[in-house]
């Protein structure tokens, strides 16, 4: 996932999404809740942690790691600007 036009379009559909299907009243806001932790704690976790082990910027076997608070701000030129 080096292309950042693919990451951006993977990080943000499901989040539309999960918006949308709110604003639809699709599912209920307990569904709404569980899903958007689904989606900070273990979706990006793990898309965050792809992108930079394709990247060549961290080892694939420390991609659980971007689960801990300030990685993401560690690595925010590698995951949002190149």
């Amino acid at each position: 996932m080096k292309n950042i036009f693919i990451y951006y379009l993977t990080i943000l559909t499901p989040l539309a999404v999960l918006i949308w299907l709110n604003k639809t009243e699709a599912i209920n806001s307990a569904y709404f809740v569980g899903l958007l932790f689904f989606y900070l704690l273990i979706f990006r976790t793990y898309i965050d942690g792809k992108r930079l082990s394709d990247k060549n910027v961290i080892p694939k076997k420390d991609i659980w790691k971007m689960i801990i608070p300030g990685k993401h701000i560690e690595y925010f030129k590698e995951l949002y600007l190149k």
